[in-house]
């Protein structure tokens, strides 16, 4: 049987009614973040576009297609593979391209090939193809040609708004509580994207897509930790990696409801509204019995114990004092106020205690090269693939879908072999996919696709397991921490992902090389971390760096007790 907080487990169960209760609604609201990471597919979305044209166009040629009215030429338009020409009632032809137009100069016949004078002038405004997206914020407000550059800006800075968030909040829910956290980030979730879809400016826009980005990844953040420490061993793993896949659906409903509604604004509110419900209970969520034991709120947590047993169906006979060790006891009745309650002293931790030690240092920098890897290996297969073709709403209702069996089989792994073993062999299996690409000639593009969907597959197990992983790394005190700057250099991987996909101009198969290198590096790195699979959470940073260790005949915590006694004395 384990001993310490994780006993509670072995009493009240590891997954019973109670905790399948709160499992599945923190995971609910968990789809919203899978949502808002993945809204500016349709919000920032550039339909084919043309300088103005006159208003009074009778006739409109675009290569071997005529016709009377633009509309009716957008399904043969390609930019980029010559203008479309127009000729009004009055008898003038303009050739119209996305960001100029020319007026022909003593144009006789209307033909599409003209080698006489033009007149060159810049938009002033634009005309856009409504038939696939009826308005997006590119529309609203022209985010075209000169303005391009700020259309690409706002998924940069949402997910600078995500990198911000993770870090901030989950160090406040190491301070705080992981309940005041949920709640107060789901509450800012739904107030924050009704509040997108109103705003009149873009500058506005991205404002508050950057402090939803910031709610929504401490959201993300902290529900790992919460459902980590709701449930029990036996079925920790496989709980903590179907947050992902909650996050997966939320991808699924982008695309649905994109393809259903082609209005931003109405697109935006339908999306915060799908998840809103989340707000009528998650007031009712209780704190986890691992921080409330970690902040010495021992009444608060038998209240807890006591919840969980009724909804259990079990006689509420556990007591908090059975889930300490002989140390804890004896600090608990040594300090008492004279008021009866228990006396917090905490230690403020930051970001350098997971570096305290060289065996903690180096557990830090590979946790954190692993969730980097798995980001940006991540971003430059997504980014690499958008050449599939096809409809692209189906396209991205499949990236989500096939993220389900990666996590699947994750899970199988990672409670028969391990996490470490399920880790190192992804890394290594899918850098070694990166770099076969290489010598794949390019005449045989189906071996080169098989290729590249193994090395994402492989490296979406590891990047899934992470935060399982991580949380079992790291004690109580610091996890949320941990997990926030793991989330952190996760955000970094993704932000740098587009300039490693830059450099295929260089050479069309350096962005894979890279994070094939990088893969296999990190690999090996990772199986020098030790195996968490079947052992306990720690709650202080001496237990937590003994993990993969032999026992000490004397425990860090009884040493410092009995120092105390002796001073005293």
């Amino acid at each position: 049987m384990t001993t310490g907080v994780e006993r509670l487990f072995d009493e009240l169960g590891h997954f019973k009614r109670f905790q399948a209760c709160v499992y599945f609604a923190a995971i609910f609201q968990a789809i919203s973040c899978g949502i808002h990471y993945l809204a500016s597919v349709f919000l920032v979305e550039t339909p084919k576009f043309l300088c103005d044209a006159p208003s009074n166009i009778t006739d409109v040629l675009y290569r071997n297609h005529s016709s009377t009215s633009l509309a009716d030429i957008w399904t043969y338009y390609k930019p980029g593979d010559g203008p479309v020409v127009v000729r009004t009632a009055g008898g003038d032809q303009w050739e119209l391209s996305p960001c100029l137009k020319a007026l022909r100069r003593d144009a006789i016949n209307f033909q599409y090939e003209f080698f006489g004078n033009k007149t060159v002038e810049s938009c002033g405004g634009f005309v856009y193809d409504h038939s696939e997206v009826e308005q997006s914020i590119v529309t609203d407000w022209d985010l075209v040609c000169e303005k391009e550059w700020l259309a690409k800006l706002t998924q940069p800075t949402f997910m600078l708004g995500v990198l911000i968030g993770a870090l901030v909040f989950g160090d406040v829910a190491d301070r705080i509580g992981r309940r005041p956290i949920l709640m107060a980030t789901s509450l800012c979730q739904f107030i924050f994207g009704v509040t997108v879809a109103f705003t009149w400016n873009y500058y506005l826009f991205v404002l508050m897509r950057f402090l939803l980005a910031m709610v929504s990844s401490g959201y993300l953040v902290v529900v790992f930790v919460y459902v980590t420490e709701f449930t029990g061993i036996k079925v920790r793993t496989w709980t903590s990696m179907h947050v992902h896949a909650a996050f997966a659906v939320g991808i699924m409903v982008v695309a649905l409801v994109g393809y259903l509604v082609r209005v931003w604004w109405i697109y935006q509110i339908i999306l915060t509204l799908s998840t809103s419900p989340f707000l009528l209970y998650c007031w009712k969520f209780p704190e986890t019995p691992f921080y409330l034991m970690a902040k010495g709120k021992y009444m608060e947590a038998q209240e807890l114990l006591d919840t969980m047993a009724y909804f259990n169906g079990l006689p509420p006979t556990l007591k908090v004092s059975e889930l300490m060790d002989d140390c804890d006891e004896a600090l608990l009745n040594d300090n008492k106020q004279e008021n009866g309650r228990a006396l917090e002293v905490e230690k403020r931790l930051s970001i350098l205690d997971m570096f305290g030690s060289l065996k903690m240092a180096g557990r830090s920098a590979t946790c954190w090269a692993i969730w980097f890897i798995g980001s940006l290996g991540y971003y430059v297969f997504s980014l690499g693939s958008v050449n599939l073709g096809g409809n692209q709403y189906i396209n991205l209702f499949l990236a989500g879908a096939v993220e389900v069996p990666s996590y699947l089989i994750g899970c199988f792994a990672m409670d028969r072999v391990g996490r470490k073993k399920t880790c190192a062999p992804a890394l290594l299996l899918g850098g070694v996919a990166c770099m076969l690409i290489i010598v794949v000639p390019q005449d045989i593009e189906i071996l080169a696709i098989v290729l590249s969907m193994t090395g994402k597959f492989a490296i979406a197990i590891a990047f899934g397991l992470i935060y399982l992983y991580t949380c079992e790394l790291y004690p109580t005190i610091i996890r949320s921490l941990a997990v926030g700057s793991g989330s952190m250099m996760c955000r970094v991987g993704s932000v740098v992902a587009p300039f490693c996909v830059y450099l295929a101009d260089i050479w069309i198969y350096l962005p894979q090389l890279i994070v094939g290198i990088l893969a296999f590096i990190i690999g090996i790195l990772t199986m020098f971390l030790p195996e968490t699979l079947g052992q306990p959470l720690t709650s202080t940073l001496e237990e937590a760096e003994a993990l993969g260790s032999k026992p000490k005949s004397k425990n860090t915590a009884v040493d410092a007790l009995e120092m105390n006694q002796t001073i005293k004395a």
